[in-house]
């Protein structure tokens, strides 16, 4: 088998398909959450400690004396909690899905005394 051959089998695996998918998805919505941080958060939760700070950015915010600029670590900060806390609930929406999934399943599935007494009834039928 060539190498581009095995190239194109992996390239077209679902795992890899998938993969991209969740990259272009997990861009798109860390655009969101940086709209959501930058647009609503900072502005109606965070204006009054800018105000009292005197600043109209959270980028603006620094250590008196020194270059360090804070703000924009802490907007990363609120947009990462912002993420991990949507990708659990994803996370725990699946596991709840899988849950549900197995339960079908082994109710769908007689238990091994039902399959012993119906291999019974059907040998005193006979």
């Amino acid at each position: 088998m060539s190498w581009i051959s095995e190239f194109k089998k992996f390239a077209m695996q679902g795992s890899v398909i998938d993969l991209a998918i969740g990259i272009v998805v997990g861009a798109a919505f860390k655009d969101i959450v940086t709209s959501l941080v930058n647009d609503i958060i900072t502005p109606a939760i965070l204006t009054p400690a800018l105000k009292a700070a005197k600043l109209s950015d959270l980028s603006q915010l620094c250590i008196p004396g020194t270059a360090i600029k804070y703000g924009n670590f802490v907007s990363n900060i609120i947009s990462f909690v912002i993420v991990a806390f949507a990708l659990f609930l994803v996370i725990k929406g699946i596991n709840v899905m899988k849950k549900r999934d197995a339960a079908k399943e082994a109710a769908a599935e007689p238990s091994s005394t039902d399959k012993l007494l119906m291999e019974i009834r059907d040998s005193l039928k006979k």
